[in-house]
């Protein structure tokens, strides 16, 4: 049994690794320039700088995006039990983004009270830490206005989920006009999801912060399994239930803040992965939460490559947020009318 599920994960994650691996590849080989590869590779100019310096770490970023918005879904999909969970419908990537602007709101006051010092306040680590704040409190805040003796409604959790972000969406836009328009760019950014140009050490910082919340989550993808069951029987099988649902709250807060701060909110991937991906491997999450990590890194990786190139004729490029979302809607709908076909049937 057990070398059956490291045989299962192995593929997993080698499936995944390998998928990575081409959308990376793709993304690095298409754009405004056409560009060789080989003499990428080679260092010869301007192939090098625009493949090494541009594309690679743009795709690496988007992939770090990717994992960490498919990786908390598939946690908070397991705590309400329901497929229809996602860090963006739930309100948590809404969290995130509000989060962040409030410290560069902070900062810009700061530093008109203080001095141009206190900007600092305003770089990536801080605004990183208040998108993980504001991620976890959003998640607390969703999650327990559903809870009703003792137990959580999914269905009422999306439903706040779904105001809380269109709150948050208004608080971020009245924001804009209370910071300098350098930062109020910025809000916008993190309004649409853009996965913008990125250097090492954001990139360093980032792959450490999505990689320990990612594996937190893993840590716990064994009481995951048992969570999806009732908690009175996953009490009954030797699992903390409210211990487990905290450090997973943290986890999935922390995996969504740091998705959010590096490229936004991005919505819908944290719901077509793991559902794409939990028809390959079945409902383990030892299994579901890495390869969904690793595909979810390769879909964000392949939907800002294509919102790259296709509106190449027209000289514009739309975000990814709206890429994602063209494609996350229609499935959400869908996903949504079976489940209440489903229901229906049952009740029926």
């Amino acid at each position: 049994m057990i070398a059956d599920l490291r045989r299962r994960i192995a593929w997993g994650v080698a499936l995944g690794v390998l998928a990575v691996g081409l959308s990376v590849a793709l993304s690095c080989a298409l754009g405004a320039q056409p560009v060789s590869p080989w003499a990428a590779l080679r260092g010869r100019e301007p192939d090098a700088a625009i493949v090494l310096q541009l594309r690679l770490p743009r795709a690496l970023l988007a992939a770090l995006v990717g994992a960490a918005l498919a990786g908390a879904g598939v946690a908070l999909q397991a705590l309400l039990r329901n497929v229809l969970a996602e860090p963006y419908v739930l309100g948590v990537a809404g969290g995130a983004a509000l989060g962040g602007s409030l410290v560069i709101l902070a900062a810009t006051a700061a530093a008109q009270a203080l001095g141009a010092g206190a900007v600092l306040l305003s770089h990536d680590v801080p605004v990183a830490l208040g998108a993980m704040a504001g991620a976890a409190a959003s998640a607390v805040l969703v999650f327990g206005l559903a809870r009703a003796r003792g137990r959580t409604s999914p269905e009422t959790a999306l439903l706040f989920g779904v105001v809380f972000n269109a709150f948050v969406l208004g608080v971020i836009t009245l924001l804009r006009v209370l910071v300098p328009p350098e930062q109020a760019a910025r809000l916008t950014y993190w309004l649409v999801g853009t996965i913008a140009y990125q250097g090492p050490e954001g990139l360093g910082a980032g792959a450490v912060a999505v990689g320990a919340a990612l594996g937190l989550l893993f840590a716990f993808t064994g009481r995951l399994n048992l969570l999806t069951l009732a908690d009175e029987e996953a009490a009954s099988l030797g699992v903390e239930v409210d211990r487990t649902r905290a450090w997973v709250f943290f986890g999935a807060s922390a995996a969504t803040g740091a998705a959010v701060a590096l490229g936004g909110m991005i919505g819908f991937v944290g719901l077509i992965v793991p559902h794409l991906v939990r028809r390959a491997t079945g409902p383990d999450h030892r299994v579901l939460l890495p390869a969904s990590a690793l595909f979810g890194a390769a879909f964000v990786v392949l939907a800002d490559a294509l919102a790259r190139v296709l509106f190449l004729p027209l000289g514009t490029e739309p975000p990814v947020g709206a890429v994602t979302a063209f494609l996350g809607g229609p499935f959400f709908f869908w996903l949504l009318r079976r489940a209440v076909r489903a229901e229906a049937g049952g009740a029926a």
